[in-house]
């Protein structure tokens, strides 16, 4: 199934407002639009009563005796890096795969940042990293979703190495969003993500219908979709109860992770129509 980007129009009616996480005891001060949070050295002023004296330069002071205040230019270009998991599982759907999902989620990032001359970086990964290098110009996304849609969904992921790898990848101030089922390990998912504090995480959880809600009982034949293992089992209601229950607590095990790094998360259903999940995503107070 070809990856739908007939939403992106749908987009124009959102307005995506990327919160830059300034890490710094320092706050630019606000006199004009062209100053603001921001980790960069502008210039000096001389102190006036009200400023804030956070903010002034003690050692300026010593050599002329007078108070100077920091001037600190906003970091406006914060890069956008958009992650989907490509291995087999992510391959599973009735309707839509989850790949086909996650990679629809990703592309809206990519158009909303696009269209607010955002920079961003597209990327998918299996055993490793692959990074996208997308041309600039109208037709980038395009050239992005040709790729998706040749891409081969399959083997093994190595979520851990490759979030690990990818750290030399992020030189500045950064909104990192990774779109899988995340049906790993939560200690994985900690020592991969704890790289990351620096910078803001968004967590996209993407699952099938079913995976989220087990209705499945009797003998029946499962495959591993990443390693092909086939295995005939029994599945009573006890046991698809067990399962529904340990999803969940799953689910809330990587909510807490993201959000005690400073991130945010998002879990939804493939059936889940694109918009409702882009209102979800930028609903206020998110970013």
């Amino acid at each position: 199934m070809a990856i739908d980007v007939n939403f992106f129009r749908m987009l124009d009616r959102f307005q995506l407002a990327i919160k830059k996480k300034v890490h710094s005891n320092y706050q630019g001060l606000r006199e004009s639009s062209q100053f603001g949070q921001g980790l960069v050295f502008k210039d000096y002023r001389e102190y006036v009563p009200g400023d804030d004296t956070r903010y002034l330069d003690w050692k300026v002071y010593a050599r002329t005796g007078k108070f100077f205040i920091k001037r600190f230019e906003e970091e406006r270009n914060l890069m956008l890096h958009i992650i989907v998991d490509a291995s087999g599982s992510m391959n599973y759907g009735e309707n839509v795969t989850k790949f086909d999902y996650a990679s629809m989620v990703g592309l809206g990032f990519a158009y909303m940042a696009m269209s607010n001359n955002e920079k961003f970086i597209f990327n998918t990964f299996t055993e490793t990293m692959q990074p996208f290098r997308s041309r600039k110009g109208v037709n980038q996304l395009m050239n992005i979703v040709d790729y998706l849609n040749k891409l081969d969904i399959s083997g093994k992921s190595k979520f851990k190495e490759s979030l690990e790898s990818y750290k030399n990848y992020i030189t500045s101030k950064s909104l990192i969003v990774i779109i899988s089922d995340f049906l790993y390990d939560p200690e994985e998912l900690k020592e991969a993500l704890g790289r990351y504090r620096k910078s803001q995480l968004f967590i996209i959880q993407v699952l099938d219908p079913g995976e989220r809600k087990l209705n499945l009982h009797g003998d029946l034949m499962l495959e591993d979709a990443e390693l092909g293992v086939k295995l005939r089992t029994f599945i009573s209601r006890r046991l698809a109860q067990k399962y529904n229950d340990k999803l969940e607590t799953h689910i809330a095990k990587i909510k807490e992770l993201a959000e005690s790094l400073g991130g945010d998360f998002l879990a939804v259903t493939t059936d889940t129509p694109i918009y409702d999940t882009f209102y979800q995503i930028l609903k206020p107070g998110r970013f």
